[in-house]
């Protein structure tokens, strides 16, 4: 058994295995699960949670590092989720070193974790919540969470971050892609990575005609920038971070901040309920319940519908 309390203090410290330890316990749903989120509770809303997304090789990895970069240089304390693809063999993300991010590995003010998405789509690994309020009691007070290359349906990241960005990059047929609604409707900042590329005012044009027709915004609402950047030089990463800082006091000014952490741990709370009774549920194969309501569908005597009424009154006791 872990001595939950002293790793949390011992993570609030500043020390990396003990971070590493605790996000191992959430990705493993250790016993010791419960008891990790009610120590981390107290500790945690203090951390900006920005994610990144796009389509594979938009340089979603390059933005990251030299985003760590950026705040680093303005005194902040950084996390990391990189989320990765599994590797069918083991379950282990497949780009576990971060080799991009190689240059922060030893900045105690950084910590970087890759996080396998395990079958869990929506380009998000299905801890990634708790691990966030990990890094956040851990004081990290901007955490970056990247995730896998997803295409226009895999936008999940956009209801666990406090603002989602966007990445796309001329040449991949991102102008295509701008025009996918899941793509316009996440989008809080948009960054056309690699601009030194032929094609990247194009499709920074594209991009802004795809917004505008999107819905109509009212006065004061927020319209989402878009930024050129070559991440790989650092050119343009001051502008998206003032982007970003920019998205924050808008979303505190107006209220939106609060509304989205609490959207967040509702839909959090919904996914472990959800969970459990899935985890019930299948714990009835072979139960005579099943059974037996699976024949009188059979029989015609019931419908899929009212059965999965019954079962569900059975496990739950109403």
């Amino acid at each position: 058994m872990v001595d939950v309390p002293a790793l949390v203090t011992q993570a609030r410290e500043g020390r990396p295995r003990a971070v590493a330890r605790l996000i191992s316990l959430v990705e493993g749903a250790s016993p010791q699960l419960r008891e990790v989120m009610a120590t981390l509770a107290p500790l945690t809303g203090g951390a900006y949670v920005v994610g990144l997304t796009g389509s594979p090789g938009v340089g979603k990895s390059t933005s990251t590092s030299a985003l760590v970069s950026a705040y680093r240089r303005a005194g902040k304390r950084v996390g990391v989720l990189a989320v990765d693809p599994s590797s069918p063999f083991s379950g282990g993300a497949l780009l576990g070193d971060r080799v991009r991010m190689s240059e922060h590995a030893s900045d105690p003010g950084v910590y970087i974790r890759s996080m396998a998405t395990r079958g869990h789509l929506g380009g998000l690994a299905w801890s990634a919540p708790q691990a966030i309020r990990v890094l956040d009691a851990a004081g990290c007070e901007v955490i970056l969470v990247e995730t896998v290359g997803v295409g226009q349906s895999e936008v999940e990241i956009a209801s666990q971050a406090d603002t989602s960005v966007v990445l796309l990059a001329p040449g991949m047929g991102d102008g295509i892609q701008a025009a996918k609604a899941g793509i316009l409707e996440i989008g809080d900042v948009y960054v056309v990575n690699k601009a030194d590329r032929d094609g990247a005012d194009a499709t920074a044009r594209e991009l802004n005609h795809m917004l505008s027709l999107g819905e109509a915004r009212g006065p004061g609402a927020w319209r989402p920038p878009i930024v050129k950047t070559v991440a790989a030089r650092g050119q343009g990463i001051d502008e998206v971070v003032e982007a970003l800082e920019k998205h924050r006091a808008w979303m505190e000014e107006h209220g939106v901040l609060t509304e989205r952490r609490r959207s967040r741990a509702a839909r959090e709370v919904e996914t472990i309920a959800v969970t459990a009774l899935r985890e019930r549920i299948g714990d009835l194969h072979g139960d005579r319940r099943l059974d037996a309501l699976a024949e009188r569908i059979v029989a015609g005597d019931l419908d899929p519908y009212a059965a999965s009424d019954e079962l569900v009154a059975s496990i739950t006791g109403n």
